[in-house]
């Protein structure tokens, strides 16, 4: 295994667990908004996060199948998507510490 495919390999893995954490937030303020006493933007928030979140899996989902020989350096060194999966988780967990308050 070359450096590069360990690098792509690691920032895979990365990803996934930025994308497991979100999951696991996002589950906790669902469980908080199903009983309706939340106002209304809260909902409106939740499915922002959510709409995002397909966003984000569609990207990574799009990374997995991509053969390595097709990336790019810069693509695989650069952390974009990593800093979107951290915005999210971000966004996420205010919402949650909004909704345990």
């Amino acid at each position: 295994m070359t450096s590069l495919d360990r690098m792509a390999e690691r920032q895979i893995l990365e990803f996934e667990s930025r994308q497991r954490h979100v999951d696991e937030v996002l589950e906790h303020v669902r469980g908080r908004t199903g009983a309706g006493a939340e106002s209304p933007d809260v909902r409106t928030r939740l499915e922002e996060l959510e709409k995002e979140q397909d966003r984000l899996t569609v990207r990574l989902d799009e990374l997995r199948l991509k053969n390595l020989d097709n990336w790019r350096v810069e693509e695989i060194e650069k952390s974009g998507l990593m800093g979107l999966w951290d915005a999210l988780a971000q966004q996420a967990e205010k919402l949650a510490e909004r909704l345990d308050k």
